[in-house]
């Protein structure tokens, strides 16, 4: 069978996107498993939209500043511009967003924004809420438990996928592909990502010859409590400074106004590297909630109220030590306004495996999901317009070997090397030394899935080194 529709990845992107295919379409969502191991289902913060029309030009203003000018100008207008329609289109389906005693939407405030812009659900549940809403709202076929292991490309046609389900490896054929399989997160030893978010496709976007972008515009999270066991680490959202939430040190001293007059509300990148340099120099840091009442803390944030309590925190009472993590990937498989693949007829990359130039050098808080929605509608739509044509074609499926003895222990290598020499603060010695390592991994005979790892390692490795100057997320000392 070939299906008209193949989209990869179930988190907001593709699953928003399946609302807006046609239902005489076949329509076929491949999904890791569980299904809701996903980056939107982790969501906690929320949607940006401009408020009216008039907040149109602030909006575009902020992401152009949060983006350190690099932002593909006329995508960010596009995201802007259709960020109040597509909210529209989710509230006309029966989603809720958490609104006031009136009954008037609820915007809150977030780092870099000029002005309360963020609309949430179930409070601090944005995410959650969201991907159960579209899971319900979506009428495609799902795929769960499958894993992505190759892209079935010949010139400039996509023509489908190979899969591993269970013990089964078989091809999949489909006219039109969107891929929307989410960022690189597994790649660093700290990040608040899905555990499944592990920088396959990008991987194999290299291998078939898909434009990659940006790559080394990796951003993280400043406020992350990274002392559990578990790879993905706990994101305290942003939303909470942007309610009052304070960051102090051991002295409780709010100490980010030595580096940014905005204090808890600077770009993401500021507090980050602020927070690191004060660990650095041998400082604890912590998240104080001391202008909560417990009554506004559990009913605006009630799953960070759970989850520390359950830690053992009497919050908002006590302070919560955190750390940066990795969070979120600016740069990924190039695509034009219409978010098709450059170069391509038929293949799309929508959301956080994408670049489309909006977020530029530095994103924008809870601009994510807007533009998972946003230009997944324009893909869909630009397919519509311009309909699939060409021959059908077999491909041989896959025979390499998914895994490899000693690929555990590389990868959490890779991991660890990812995290000290590609991250927050980078120098030119530690990145080269990075490189030598992936490329001495790419040399021996590997796995498959470590390989496509190592391959995206290098490619953000290979960005980094080449912008010798210091801007947005990137940040280089010599």
């Amino acid at each position: 069978m070939i299906y008209d529709y193949l989209i990869v990845g179930a988190g907001v992107a593709g699953l928003y996107a399946s609302l807006h295919i046609p239902k005489g379409c076949s329509t076929l969502i491949l999904s890791k498993d569980p299904i809701w191991e996903c980056n939107t289902f982790y969501a906690q913060g929320g949607i940006s939209r401009a408020v009216d029309e008039e907040d149109i030009p602030l909006h575009i203003a902020d992401t152009i500043r949060a983006g350190a000018g690099l932002c593909n100008v006329e995508a960010v207008e596009i995201l802007a511009r259709n960020s109040i329609e597509v909210v529209d289109d989710l509230i006309r389906r029966g989603f809720q967003f958490d609104r006031d005693e009136a009954g008037r939407l609820l915007f809150t405030q977030e780092a870099a924004h000029s002005r309360p812009r963020i609309l949430h659900a179930g409070g601090d549940a944005t995410g959650r809420e969201l991907h159960r809403f579209l899971l319900s709202q979506t009428g495609a076929q799902l795929l769960e438990g499958v894993l992505v292991v190759d892209l079935l490309v010949e010139g400039e046609r996509c023509y489908g996928v190979t899969v591993q389900h269970g013990r089964q490896r078989t091809n999949i054929y489909a006219k039109t592909i969107l891929l929307a399989s989410g960022g690189i997160g597994s790649l660093y030893e700290y990040h608040t990502n899905s555990k499944k978010i592990s920088a396959d496709i990008h991987g194999l976007a290299i291998l078939r010859g898909l434009p990659l972008k940006d790559m080394e515009f990796t951003q993280f999270h400043p406020t992350v409590f990274v002392h559990n066991k578990r790879a993905r680490k706990y994101l305290l959202t942003e939303a909470l400074r942007g309610e009052g939430a304070t960051v102090v040190d051991e002295t409780g001293r709010r100490f980010l106004f030595d580096y940014d007059p905005q204090g808890e509300l600077a770009p993401r990148d500021i507090v980050a590297r602020a927070i690191f340099r004060h660990q650095q120099a041998g400082h604890r840091v912590y998240l104080s909630f001391e202008r909560f009442s417990e009554a506004f803390f559990k009913r605006r944030f009630p799953t960070i109220s759970m989850i520390f309590r359950n830690l053992g925190f009497n919050v908002p009472y006590d302070q919560v030590p955190i750390s940066p993590a990795f969070h979120f990937m600016m740069g990924g498989i190039e695509v034009d306004t219409n978010s098709r693949v450059k170069g391509f007829e038929n293949l799309y990359a929508i959301g956080e495996v994408a670049c489309t130039g909006v977020h530029g050098a530095n994103r924008l808080a809870s601009n994510s999901l807007l533009e998972g929605l946003v230009f997944s509608k324009r893909a869909v739509e630009a397919s519509l317009a311009s309909p699939s044509k060409g021959r059908e074609l077999s491909f041989p499926v896959l025979g390499d070997d998914l895994v490899k003895e000693g690929d555990q222990e590389a990868k959490q290598h890779l991991r660890e090397t990812m995290w000290h020499k590609v991250g927050i603060i980078r120098r030119r010695q530690e990145l080269q030394e990075a490189r030598e390592l992936v490329e001495g991994m790419l040399d021996r005979p590997i796995g498959h899935l470590l390989r496509l790892r190592a391959l995206t390692a290098r490619s953000i490795i290979d960005g980094a080194l080449a912008r010798r100057e210091s801007i947005g997320a990137h940040y280089i000392e010599d």
